[in-house]
């Protein structure tokens, strides 16, 4: 170990152990550091292991999109790290004016001693002469960039074979690999994250070599990236990262289709998290209620649909102050109660309808002035009570409208609209749960949660980037005002500068149907996780997969899934999810974790 190397180390552990003084005390425990370290010629032996570091001193003449990756993908415990400094341009045109002068006179010189021509120096010289005109077009920049390799292993026996393996490798990608001869200690901190170059073996590189060297360059994905990357995972066949943004596409829709467990809902909570840490709206329907955590811990905003003390008031004005915003309030209104009868309503009974609507509102002081529409909107009740003041004028469409509305406003099903909505639908995470929503008012509740998203999403006066995520979309197809609005979100959602994210396990419901197929024909991102065997092949057939993708999908893991990139799906990555401790507690839905805070708070029974 070098004396400067020493010095350092316990300068920078006093500052850590703050000013001295009488009663502070300074030990070797709390300088930082290994515990020990041995230096020799050609290794660093450091506590419980033994590394040797070399540098990069030859390179091949041309290089192409992620040729670092053999290197990366590495299977023993290999560092690598790149140094990378830029060169002032005036200083690299009078290099490479030195170093064409050097080349075309050694070329002279063999020419006139009689000598056979020089093959590589003709090679240099010519990249050489290229290069410059680059930099004198502004085509380019020039770097010096060092590249070096510290092989890790346990003993020294280890060591050998990792370092022939090593050397083998880098002989394969025509590297020369030369080891740190006495200065082991010095490739090894090169390599550390430091970002300090103690070797200082450096070679040329323009621009266009550096960006094919850069780690994250993958061949097979060319990322689409913009103001909002989100990363999905790293990549299943290297140490690369699988980064896309789906705003950044040609449209901003994705589908997620797999097996129950896949976890596909997992997935689709990681993107929404790291979405809102863009700065992008997320409004999610939730059948099952697994995003209640998540929208809790954000302070996102939770709408438990049918639960106890929870109201959803239809008649409600949207902030917006358009001259036909009553009119279209009151046709969604009319749109609502035909769901409620459950069967369109007929000419006679919905002129009927509308006028009891308009005159709802007229009670409760609400008429087609904006001034007005600040008031308290009114209920289902007074709606229900219009129509029997008119069924008591002589309309006997009123009564029966009156009549089977009586469930919706005094019978089983008066819950959600017995009063004034109790939370708005506003935030950065709106999640609209339905779990606790009969299977008879499923499809009310859910019209209103899609009209809610649908306001946001349309709204002129509020641009910015939204992700509307349907989770399990397999109930929304069953009910045809769902699966109207999934086909009318998917087509313009872009206009909007929204995204629909369609997850579903039943992938027969979405390619068996036209709007299910419309729906992934407009989807620019579109993610493959375990699939089972029954539908493999209309999956392969539907997404174009071979028969090695087809075999990945049958044996992925749980959050390994294929990623196709663009709306052919020409480009493919196949990825495995990761998640921090934290990202993991908010999105799991296994009911073994989530049970066992719950039996160590209860304590030995």
């Amino acid at each position: 170990m070098t004396r400067r190397t020493i010095i350092s180390w316990l300068a920078e552990g006093l500052q850590r152990c703050g000013p001295l003084n009488e009663e502070s005390e300074v030990g070797a425990a709390s300088v930082p550091g290994p515990s020990a370290l041995r230096v020799n010629a050609r290794t660093v032996e450091l506590p419980g292991e033994v590394c040797a570091s070399f540098a990069v001193t030859g390179y091949p003449r041309e290089v192409g999109a992620g040729w670092l990756e053999p290197l990366l993908t590495y299977p023993g415990r290999l560092d690598v790290s790149l140094h990378v400094e830029p060169v002032p341009p005036l200083v690299a045109a009078q290099r490479l004016r030195r170093q064409l002068a050097r080349l075309e006179s050694a070329s002279r010189a063999d020419a006139h001693r009689g000598r056979l021509a020089d093959f590589a120096a003709e090679a240099a010289a010519d990249d050489a002469a290229e290069l410059a005109a680059s930099l004198a077009r502004g085509h380019g920049r020039l770097f010096r960039v060092g590249l070096y390799l510290t092989v890790h292993a346990a003993t020294q026996d280890d060591l050998d074979a990792e370092v022939q393996q090593v050397r083998a490798l880098t002989a394969s990608l025509l590297l020369d690999a030369q080891p740190a001869t006495f200065r082991a200690l010095q490739g090894w901190t090169t390599t550390l994250p430091l970002g300090v170059d103690s070797l200082n073996v450096r070679r040329a590189f323009d621009t266009t070599a550096l960006a094919a060297a850069f780690p994250f360059s993958s061949p097979d994905l060319q990322p689409r990236l913009g103001e909002t990357p989100v990363l999905y995972g790293l990549n299943a066949y290297s140490a690369g990262v699988v980064v896309w943004d789906r705003f950044a596409c040609d449209n901003h829709n994705s589908v997620t289709i797999a097996r129950s467990g896949a976890g596909k809902s997992y997935f689709t909570k990681l993107e929404t998290l790291r979405l809102l840490y863009q700065g992008v709206q997320v409004a999610v329907v939730d059948p099952e209620d697994e995003y209640r955590r998540l929208a809790y811990v954000v302070g996102g905003t939770h709408i438990g649909l049918g639960a106890p003390g929870v109201c959803f008031n239809p008649f409600d004005l949207p902030p917006g102050q358009d001259e036909d915003t009553l009119i279209r309030r009151a046709l969604f209104v009319q749109t609502l109660v035909a769901a409620m009868l459950g069967e369109p309503l007929a000419p006679t009974m919905r002129a009927v309808l509308d006028r009891a609507v308009i005159a709802a509102y007229a009670a409760a002081g609400i008429t087609s002035d904006p001034r007005t529409w600040k008031r308290q909107a009114p209920l289902l009740a007074d709606l229900a009570a219009q129509l029997d003041l008119a069924a008591q004028a002589g309309t006997a469409e009123a009564g029966e409208l009156s009549a089977r509305l009586a469930p919706y406003v005094t019978g089983s099903y008066r819950g959600l609209f017995a009063g004034p909505t109790t939370t708005r639908a506003e935030g950065h995470l709106v999640v609209f749960s339905l779990r606790d929503l009969p299977e008879e008012t499923r499809p009310v509740g859910m019209l209103l949660a899609l009209d809610a998203i649908w306001r946001r999403v349309t709204d002129p006066d509020d641009r910015r980037r939204r992700l509307v995520v349907v989770d399990e979309a397999w109930t929304l197809m069953r009910e045809s005002e769902g699966a109207r609005f999934l086909y009318k979100l998917a087509k313009s959602a872009r206009k909007h500068w929204a995204g629909l994210a369609v997850v579903t396990q039943d992938a027969a419901d979405l390619l068996s149907s036209d709007l299910g197929r419309a729906v992934i024909a407009n989807s620019a991102t579109q993610i493959l996780l375990r699939q089972a065997p029954q539908v493999i092949d209309e999956i392969a057939e539907a997404f174009h997969l071979t028969d090695g993708e087809k075999a990945f999908l049958l044996s992925a893991g749980r959050g390994e899934g294929l990623l196709c990139g663009t709306e052919g799906g020409s480009d493919r990555a196949a990825f495995a999810g990761v998640a921090s401790a934290q990202e993991h507690r908010l999105a799991t839905t296994d009911p073994a974790e989530l049970a066992a805070p719950q039996r160590k708070k209860a304590g030995p029974q």
